[in-house]
């Protein structure tokens, strides 16, 4: 399957293609399923993973390609390995998701990822994020174990509650919201609880957002705007569109 001009349009952008394959799965929840895969070099090639690093993966839609992003879980440069988990919904990637076995391959392609973490290291972390941010979340919370982090996870299932959280009880507080109004809700939540959270002097903090595209563009025009973050502490990134 050829790449259309998606794929056209990611080549100008220096966008690197590579084949995985995958050597298996697991249901963790009846809506959340884990594939694992071998990273047809692309570890190597790049040196490694950074924290929330993504590929876009090609699927096929109405006998045309549709890529989709998603994070890399545990990478293994030795190895040449990592996992992919999907939130499951309907559509092709999902299905995919739903039906590969061991031996099977996938077209991937490498461009537009890129994630720093401050310098200085912030020492108090708020995460704002929902199902399909999981992976790129529990990758942060890796990255800086030993930093307090309070999470604010919006879903629509109570099963989401049973979602492979990598949490540590002494460092992390964790908040389930219940997606109402198309994440107005949460955005609510978020507006009432955060400006107490960060006090007066939020030099020290650090705001990392993946919701829907509408509700992220909220939340980082009020994390900028109205609570005065600078542009530095804050990553905010629409994982998908409502």
């Amino acid at each position: 399957m050829g790449h259309g001009w998606e794929g056209v349009v990611l080549k100008l952008f220096r966008g690197r293609d590579f084949t995985f394959t995958v050597t298996g799965a697991e249901q963790v929840t009846d809506r959340f399923r884990r594939v694992h895969v071998t990273d047809g070099g692309l570890l190597a090639a790049t040196g490694g993973a950074h924290p929330t690093m993504w590929v876009r993966l090609w699927f096929e839609k109405d006998g045309k390609p549709h890529q989709r992003a998603y994070t890399l879980v545990d990478p293994d440069p030795e190895a040449g390995t990592f996992s992919l988990e999907f939130a499951l919904h309907e559509g092709p990637a999902c299905d995919w998701a739903k039906e590969t076995k061991a031996g099977d391959t996938i077209d991937a392609t490498l461009q537009g990822t890129g994630f720093t973490l401050p310098d200085p290291a912030p020492k108090r972390l708020f995460v704002i994020g929902d199902p399909a941010a999981l992976p790129a979340i529990n990758s942060l919370l890796d990255a800086i174990p030993q930093t307090p982090a309070t999470i604010w996870f919006e879903s629509s299932d109570e099963d989401d509650r049973k979602l492979p959280f990598r949490l540590d009880e002494a460092h992390h507080t964790l908040h389930h919201v219940e997606r109402r109004e198309g994440g107005a809700h949460l955005v609510a939540e978020v507006k009432a609880a955060l400006p107490g959270l960060l006090g007066d002097d939020h030099s020290d903090a650090y705001v990392w957002v993946a919701c829907d595209t509408s509700t992220t563009r909220t939340l980082s025009a009020y994390l900028r705007k109205e609570l005065g973050l600078p542009k530095d502490r804050v990553n905010a990134l629409g994982y998908w569109r409502p």
